[in-house]
């Protein structure tokens, strides 16, 4: 299971100390939430911000974007330095035309599925995509319940046979209830709160001890 530490959690006036602490602690990536104000009810920062952290740090850079129109700033990001760019099904974008824009640059493709989206509409894109991020929490703003609905929906996707993606969720997740994502096939796990909350070393080695591992 890899962790990715999301920066909307972080304190922005301290982020290349905080982002160097978690990448010291041995976690490979982190998360970037990037919101439109538009597709969901909050504005977070663009591909500037991206590219200015990549300059010190190697870890993985997991971009969601929450965003209307993906497709527009897919190349932005990419330039940036991102190396997993995941894009909605519930954008307005076409779809298809987004994870073939991403994997034309030579990196991952994701599609993110919100709690009151079918699963059913993502499958059609199972076979061409490299993860699904399942929301576990409704996107724009950190630090809100987890809903558990959401978890038939990821072992739906675990029992798929003849696909290969990793299942990602992002929303609610804390050492109280980590063991049990992974437990049910989770291979990513996104989580702001929980790392970014005064003590990131301790908070990070917390998770990983709470679902069975240690770093």
């Amino acid at each position: 299971m890899e962790l990715a530490p999301s920066i909307l959690s972080a304190d922005f006036a301290i982020l290349k100390e905080q982002i160097r602490e978690v990448e010291e602690t041995g976690v490979r990536m982190i998360h970037l939430d990037v919101m439109d104000g538009h597709f969901v009810p909050n504005m977070t920062f663009g591909a500037v911000l991206v590219k200015s952290i990549r300059r010190y740090t190697d870890l993985i850079f997991d971009v969601h974007l929450m965003i209307d129109h993906p497709d527009r700033y897919i190349e932005d990001f990419v330039k940036a330095g991102a190396d997993i760019i995941t894009v909605h099904i519930e954008c307005e974008s076409d779809i298809d035309e987004c994870i073939d824009m991403i994997h034309s640059y030579g990196i991952k493709a994701g599609i993110a599925v919100n709690p009151d989206t079918d699963i059913m509409l993502a499958e059609k894109y199972l076979g061409k995509t490299d993860m699904v991020l399942v929301m576990s929490v409704h996107p724009g703003f950190g630090g809100q319940t987890y809903v558990s609905d959401v978890e038939s929906k990821i072992k739906y996707l675990r029992e798929l046979s003849g696909v290969d993606f990793d299942i990602e969720i992002d929303g609610g997740i804390s050492a109280e209830n980590i063991a049990h994502v992974s437990d049910i096939g989770v291979d990513i796990v996104v989580t702001g709160s929980a790392v970014f909350n005064g003590d990131i070393t301790g908070s990070v080695k917390a998770l990983y001890e709470a679902a069975g591992e240690k770093l």
